[in-house]
């Protein structure tokens, strides 16, 4: 399945979550910020938002700093 990534393509296996994502990406766990075509979708929901083809998604990770 391919899908949009942070403004660039990027292929998944079919029936990936979020989650799945986010892991894949190793920053499961992390303070992160996911849109999803245009929608904001909060941390309580990565691990059942099923990803679909053509899909667009923006994930945004703090960084700490002095």
């Amino acid at each position: 399945m391919h899908i949009q990534l942070n403004g660039e393509p990027y292929e998944l296996h079919a029936d990936q979550t979020l989650a799945d994502l986010l892991e894949r990406m190793e920053l499961g766990g992390r303070r992160v910020a996911v849109e999803l075509n245009l929608e904001i979708v909060p941390r309580s929901q990565y691990a059942d938002t099923r990803l679909s083809e053509g899909d667009r998604i923006e994930v945004v990770h703090a960084i700490g700093g002095g």
